[in-house]
């Protein structure tokens, strides 16, 4: 059975699918790009800004299911620019300090808003 997550401390979808689904213990985490939930527009900055934005959302994500950082299992990065990799990579492991999940990242040609990033994670109980 499926159970459907949602909170006001996250990005509401812009488009047809949920943050995020929970299903056998483990939780799927919609694609966040860098969206301030308080705004509903994309945050001002560069990477390091829209990185720091789309693991908040995740995290809002996680806690309101009830998981944590800890928890995640797969992540997969999608960028605008590979050349943004190195900066990602920084911020992306101060949340994930210890076990780190699996992951891939990908250059893609644009994502939604013009967002320079966008991550979407799976965690596991």
């Amino acid at each position: 059975m499926k159970k459907i997550i949602s909170t006001s401390d996250a990005p509401k979808a812009i488009a047809t699918y949920s943050q995020a689904v929970e299903a056998n213990g483990m939780l799927f985490i919609s694609g966040q790009i860098a969206i301030d939930p308080s705004t509903s527009k994309l945050v001002e900055g560069g990477i390091e800004e829209q990185t720091r934005q789309v693991m908040k959302n995740i995290g809002a994500i996680l806690h309101e299911a009830g998981y944590t950082y800890r928890d995640v299992v797969k992540t997969v990065c999608l960028l605008s620019d590979m050349a943004n990799y190195s900066k990602v990579n920084t911020i992306y492991g101060t949340y994930f300090t210890e076990d780190p999940p699996a992951r891939a990242a990908y250059a893609v040609v644009a994502l939604p808003l013009g967002s320079l990033i966008e991550i979407e994670a799976v965690a596991s109980r």
